[in-house]
């Protein structure tokens, strides 16, 4: 089946590609997941439009990379969660929770979708968290996620 990326897909592609994938793949999970939509004549507009916007957000170049890579350097993040008297959460954190408090203590804003946990983060204390900046360019930093007061 042929369809265009909405998203980017590991192993797959980026946003605004056309791949050709098996239809079970696309049928049970692409689609449902809003990760793609099928591929038509008339889509191809959408192409461009998906591509336009990915261009719009996306870190271009080594060096805009490399900027962002170090203001991340020298940020500190803490995350407040509510927390069982374990040190163990509700829940866990995402990253889109990583995300806003990296935005909130005043760092840079990233996209959710290029932040990478590695582990779900699901008790209190420091955690590493990486973003893909770039193909070629991955900032690491510490997450201090605390307890809510």
């Amino acid at each position: 089946m042929k369809i265009i990326l909405t998203n980017e897909v590991s192993g797959l592609g980026n946003a605004g590609d056309v791949v050709e994938v098996r239809d079970g793949y696309a049928r049970n999970y692409l689609l449902p997941q809003g990760f793609a939509i099928r591929w038509t004549k008339g889509g191809e507009k959408d192409v461009e439009q998906i591509r336009r916007a990915r261009r719009i957000r996306e870190i271009v170049t080594i060096e805009q990379a490399n900027e962002v890579k170090a203001q991340l350097d020298g940020i500190k993040v803490a995350l407040e969660v509510r927390a069982g008297a374990g040190g163990r959460l509700f829940g866990s954190v995402t990253p889109a929770d990583v995300a806003t408090a990296v935005q909130r203590s005043q760092g840079p804003e990233l996209d959710k979708r290029r932040v990478e946990l590695g582990a779900p983060i699901k008790t209190l204390g420091s955690h590493q968290v990486s973003v893909r900046l770039h193909p070629e360019v991955v900032a690491t930093f510490d997450v201090e996620v605390q307890a809510a007061a």
